[in-house]
Order: structure tokens, then C-alpha cells, then sequence
């Protein structure tokens, strides 16, 4: 054991000394400072701990300081010390972390602090997807952070975790919300400072998701978009489109392909952009077999 580590030791059996009582009476009365003088030695002991890299060790401590400030009546530092907890926790034991932003949400958001409370929301959301794989989950989350950005009129906020809900609705072909979000967002940002290119990304995959939902109405949505945003018929996603209806109404499963082909060649698409392509390659194979 390391000269820091046996440094926290110390600070660990310190407090705990501090939260025995020698007599009751004597506890009773001086509880309060018994309880802040023990808060400050787990965090010095944590300090420490993560100084040695002892993550768990350092969690603990945090944790421990966060339900003494909780008993104390310090709820505000008692969701900070959660948090640093969960910050310990994220290189040790997921699950954990993930508890401890959930009892420092709970008391933000009951405190009014709804902007601290999306931001670890988006934390969880962020662990769930990228570290455990629960995308059921993590769109829960993003969703809760979204709400929160918006009710505290953090817009910027609110959509980029509003786009991972829509992003993971269209995979999962929950195409009518990925469609309302996709289109919300753009329509939303017409006229305003959001990048062009933005705008007609946003519309891109959800006219994507409108043919993946029901290729027939493809041809209507681009018409549509043209109209809610002239830009939009010249753009490069917008030819792409047109091309996918040719190919569909003529039978063309080869003109798609080429057109698929000549398209991700030359401009950069993301997953969903990609998966969507195959599932409407499929769809139209599959209507060509049909006929």
C-alpha cells in the first residue's frame, strides 16, 4: 500500500471515530459537526484515493459523503459528492455510476436544477449506449435530457440528444418519430443560423424514413420538402432522392444500386443513412420479385 493510500486509510478510520458516539448524549448534541467534521475526511480520503487510482475505493468515499451530507440536511453538496462518485465509478463499475447520477438528478431536478439534472441525464444516456449496449435505455435518458435542456431553453442541447432519440428510432424502424423529429428540427431551423447543409441532412433521412415506412409516398415528401424549403431541390440529397423514385418506379433494382453507389462514393454517410439505403434496396428487390 502506497504512502497516499495509507494516508486515506487514516482519513476513513478518522471519520468513521467521529460517526461512533462515546455516549449518547454527547453524540446527540454535537451531531451535526460530528457528521460535517466525518464528511470532510471521506473527501480527502477519496482525493487521495483517486490521486492512487483506487476507483473504488474512491467511490465509496464519495458516496459515503454524499449520504452523511443527505443525513446533514446539505442536499446541494450531497448531489455534488453523487456525482463525483459516479465520475469514480464510470472506470469501475458501470452500474453503479449510473445509481449515483440517478440520486444526484433526483435532487437536482426536486431542487429546480433542471439544466444540471439533463446534462447527467445525458451522462447516463451516454454510458447505456456506448459502454453497456442498452439502447432502450440510453433513448430513455436522452429523451428525459432533451425535455430538461428545453424546459431551461437550451435548445442547442435539447436537440442533439432529441437527434440520438430519432437516430435510434429510425434503426430500431420506429420511422414515424424518427420522420416527426428529423422534420421538426429542420423545419424548425429554416431561416435561422443553423448550416444549410444541416437542414437538408435532416431532411434527407427523413424522407429516408418515409420510404423505408412506405416507398409509395417518397415521391410527395421531396415535393413537399421543396416547398417548405426551396434550397432543398437543388441539394445533392435531394437529386439522390429523385433517382431512388425513378429507380423504384421503373423497376430499376440496378439503376438503384448505381445510384446508391454513386452517391455514398462520393459524400459521407453515417450508419442510419446506410442501413436505411439497404432496407430500401431490399424493399424494392422484393417488390421486383413480386411482380
Amino acid at each position: 500500500m502506497s504512502t497516499i493510500e495509507n494516508k486515506a486509510e487514516q482519513l476513513i478510520a478518522e471519520a468513521e471515530k467521529k460517526l461512533t458516539p462515546f455516549s449518547f448524549f454527547s453524540f446527540f448534541f454535537n451531531k451535526s459537526s460530528k457528521i460535517e467534521q466525518a464528511i470532510e475526511c471521506y473527501q480527502r480520503a477519496a482525493n487521495l484515493l483517486k490521486v492512487s487510482k483506487n476507483w473504488t475505493k474512491a467511490a465509496f468515499c464519495f458516496w459515503k459523503s454524499a449520504e452523511l451530507n443527505q443525513e446533514n440536511g446539505n442536499r446541494y453538496d450531497a448531489a455534488i459528492s453523487y456525482v463525483d462518485a459516479a465520475s469514480c465509478y464510470k472506470k469501475c463499475n458501470t452500474q453503479k455510476a449510473i445509481e449515483n447520477l440517478q440520486r444526484a438528478i433526483e435532487i437536482f431536478a426536486d431542487m429546480g436544477r433542471f439544466a444540471i439534472a439533463a446534462k447527467h441525464h445525458q451522462s447516463i444516456a451516454e454510458i447505456c449506449e456506448l459502454q453497456l449496449f442498452d439502447i432502450k435505455n440510453a433513448v430513455s435518458h436522452y429523451e428525459q435530457a432533451s425535455d430538461y435542456f428545453k424546459s431551461e431553453e437550451n435548445n442547442t442541447s435539447s436537440e442533439i440528444c432529441l437527434l440520438k432519440v430519432a437516430h435510434y428510432a429510425a434503426m430500431f424502424e420506429d420511422y414515424q418519430k424518427g420522420i416527426e423529429i428529423y422534420q421538426q428540427i429542420a423545419l424548425l431551423h429554416i431561416g435561422g443560423t443553423l448550416p444549410t447543409y444541416n437542414i437538408q441532412v435532416f431532411l434527407f433521412k427523413a424522407a429516408l424514413c418515409h420510404l423505408c415506412a412506405d416507398i409509395l409516398s417518397g415521391k410527395f415528401v421531396i415535393q413537399k420538402y421543396a416547398i417548405l424549403f426551396p434550397i432543398f431541390e437543388d441539394s445533392n440529397e435531394s437529386k439522390f432522392l429523385v433517382e431512388i423514385i425513378e429507380s423504384i418506379e421503373t423497376d430499376n433494382l440496378n439503376g438503384f444500386i448505381q445510384a446508391k453507389f454513386n452517391y455514398t462514393s462520393k459524400f459521407r454517410c453515417d450508419e442510419l443513412v446506410r442501413t436505411l439505403l439497404m432496407r430500401i434496396e431490399k424493399i424494392v428487390a422484393n417488390n421486383i420479385d413480386l411482380r
